[in-house]
């Protein structure tokens, strides 16, 4: 991952150009769109303030809209993912992903979905995120900060996923377990709870879950991420798959 805004290059280009309909001829080229998004969400640049150099902000808004109603980013971070797995030398699906929370102020003037985390006094949202060992984002889900971790990690998690074929073993700390955790039993799969011993003290990597915390901050390097600027919840989701694909 690099520290600034960065173009595609030609070889990044050829693999999101083959799930883009990019066969006919448009207004605007699609590459230049994607490197106005890439821009958008590693500066954090407002819709309107984007350089003259990038197609028209109507334009830009209009495929970042589109894509996300079609599913386009979750597929694309679905083959980003496999792929970046497979040239390190893994199959390409996850048999074990690790789940954590992350709370995120939320920009003033939005109400939507808005809640006060207690403990850590947010005012925001909270982003839960599903990775594989390596801190690849699978799966994400973006919810008021006062919604309940397992209940709302139901909806991340509704069914055994397209990426899951060879899924075993779920891994989350205490506050999973409940609701969260007769779900992932009936989906066939392995809740394992992973803590630090009750002994140690102070900031202790976990195995099998500091990679979630390692995502979170990758995450919160970008600054439209840094702090949640979206008026929906859906619209954070896709820029967490965006930094994804970029973190790859």
């Amino acid at each position: 991952m690099v520290d600034c805004y960065q173009p595609l290059t030609d070889s990044q280009w050829q693999v999101i150009a083959a799930l883009l309909p990019v066969q006919r001829k448009r207004r605007h080229c699609l590459r230049l769109i994607v490197d106005s998004l890439r821009y958008s969400y590693r500066t954090g640049c407002h819709w309107s303030c984007l350089p003259a150099c990038f197609p028209p902000r109507s334009a830009v808004y209009y495929y970042f809209r589109r894509w996300q109603l079609t599913g386009l980013w979750q597929t694309l971070a679905d083959a980003v993912n496999q792929a970046d797995r497979v040239a390190a030398g893994r199959p390409a699906t996850p048999s074990l992903v690790c789940l954590d929370s992350q709370s995120v102020r939320l920009a003033p003037r939005i109400f939507e979905h808005r809640g006060l985390h207690g403990g850590k006094h947010v005012n925001g949202r909270k982003r839960q995120i599903l990775t594989d060992v390596q801190g690849r984002m699978m799966a994400c889900r973006v919810h008021a900060t006062n919604g309940h971790d397992g209940v709302e990690a139901l909806l991340l998690l509704p069914t055994r996923p397209a990426w899951g074929a060879r899924l075993v073993t779920v891994v989350t700390d205490k506050r999973y377990r409940g609701r969260f955790a007769r779900h992932v039993v009936k989906l066939g799969l392995l809740h394992q709870i992973g803590s630090r011993p009750p002994s140690t003290r102070g900031s202790v990597p976990v195995a099998n879950r500091w990679v979630v915390e390692h995502t979170f901050a990758w995450l919160t390097s970008f600054r439209r991420l840094a702090i949640d600027y979206e008026f929906t919840p859906r619209s954070h989701e896709i820029w967490l798959f965006f930094a994804n694909i970029y973190i790859n």
